[in-house]
């Protein structure tokens, strides 16, 4: 899994779970230390705005 510095609201614990959480036998993380420890330590998750419930509701048969 490569981490590369990015902006913070891309580093989150969540999106550092789902990249550990999706290795099947073996996972190698590539980048900073620091990095790392900012996204283990950020736990700011931010509402997604996608709309997609608003389109599903909507959809004509």
């Amino acid at each position: 899994m490569a981490i590369p510095p990015a902006s913070p609201v891309l580093l989150t614990r969540n999106l550092l779970y789902t990249g550990i959480t999706r290795a099947k036998k073996l996972l190698i993380i590539i980048g900073n230390e620091k990095v790392l420890e900012f996204m283990i330590k950020n736990v700011d998750s931010k509402k997604r705005n996608t709309g997609l419930e608003f389109k599903l509701k909507n959809i004509k048969e």
